[in-house]
């Protein structure tokens, strides 16, 4: 039972499904629901962002609220835009393979996916047809979630969850194929399936001696990355320079940055970094998922994601009062969430295809 994925993810609640975390939660949230007297009070937290960021937002004009210097070069691609005028935009702002594709709204990496030519990018487009961000491949190795919130009128802000998001190699031996190599992974076996589709075209090569091969280049747990506890990263001086973005970021007070970058301590200084997603209220303070992290419990994952919903309420409520941010309507918001749960069924049934 110890090498059977099924068994592992039932019983190390790293790999839990997100209601594991969120159900016990609902008696706290529905209590500052009351307090607020609203049920949807939380979606004025970041008033830039369509509904602070639940999940129907353009990631695209999400992250348009960056200065340029800060983020790759992207391109967002509207539904049944015919794909010769795809390529036509692509080459006009001189971009090169490899590049990113992922739906302009999507998250869990549904469908994100790191597009090598032309014909790849043929496929992708002929399978998805959704609004979709081509983005330039950003070459760094290293990506930290950086989770930070500031309280309306205070100077500065804070951060309160840092990620290491550890991608899956694998290391040659000369002997096993890249196939093998994975299964016999201790931690990429748990996404055979993910990395057989993502290297088909060479799971029968045999990987050379001391030769690594990264198994996937997208940050997202679902696609086999890990995330480990970065928090001891935090102090004045990664401080100081988060503060120093997002204070850039206008009407985005509570949520999670995902940066890629060079090396630490060129990030520290404000250079050879970019920001790939700037994410709202329902994203997570994902060191949570570190359960190899000394001490830590899904116990201390559920308290810390209820200690950062209590920050998300203070601000929402602080915005109500002082700014007059009004709440939304709950008919309006309703069926904003419909669709969205339509629209993840048909993002989830598509990253199950091979393309």
């Amino acid at each position: 039972m110890r090498r059977n994925p099924v068994f592992i993810k039932l019983t190390q609640w790293e790999h839990w499904p997100i209601m594991a975390y969120y159900l016990p939660l609902l008696p706290f949230f529905f209590w500052r629901s009351l307090k607020a007297g609203h049920p949807f009070f939380f979606t004025v937290t970041n008033p830039s962002i369509l509904f602070s960021g639940v999940g129907t937002e353009s990631k695209f004009q999400t992250l348009s609220l960056l200065p340029d210097s800060l983020k790759p070069e992207s391109l967002l691609v509207k539904k049944n835009t015919a794909v010769e005028k795809v390529f036509q935009q692509l080459r006009s702002k001189g971009f090169s393979y490899p590049i990113i594709a992922k739906p302009d709204i999507g998250f869990r990496g549904y469908l994100v996916k790191k597009i090598n030519s032309e014909e790849h990018l043929l496929s992708y487009l002929s399978h998805v047809d959704e609004a979709i961000i081509l983005q330039e491949f950003i070459p760094y190795e290293k990506e930290l979630g950086i989770f930070y919130h500031r309280i309306p009128g205070e100077e500065s802000g804070k951060i309160t969850s840092v990620t290491i998001k550890k991608f899956i190699k694998i290391k040659g031996d000369g002997i096993q194929t890249i196939a093998q190599l994975i299964t016999n992974d201790d931690r990429a076996f748990l996404y055979q399936d993910l990395f057989y589709i993502i290297h088909q075209d060479k799971l029968n090569t045999i990987l050379p001696l001391g030769e690594e091969l990264t198994l996937s280049v997208i940050g997202n747990h679902s696609k086999g990355t890990q995330f480990i506890n970065g928090n001891h990263l935090i102090d004045e001086k990664l401080q100081q320079l988060v503060d120093s973005i997002c204070k850039k970021i206008e009407g985005w007070n509570y949520g999670r940055l995902d940066i890629k970058y060079r090396n630490y301590e060129a990030l520290l200084e404000g250079e050879s970094f970019k920001i790939l997603e700037i994410n709202g209220i329902i994203s997570e303070p994902t060191h949570i998922y570190d359960a190899s992290y000394k001490g830590a419990t899904y116990l201390k994952a559920l308290v810390a994601i209820n200690n950062h919903w209590s920050i998300m309420a203070k601000i929402a409520r602080k915005l109500h009062k002082d700014k007059k941010i009004p709440y939304p309507g709950v008919v309006p918001y309703l069926k904003n969430i419909l669709w969205l749960r339509t629209h993840t069924k048909k993002l989830k049934k598509l990253n199950t295809k091979d393309f």
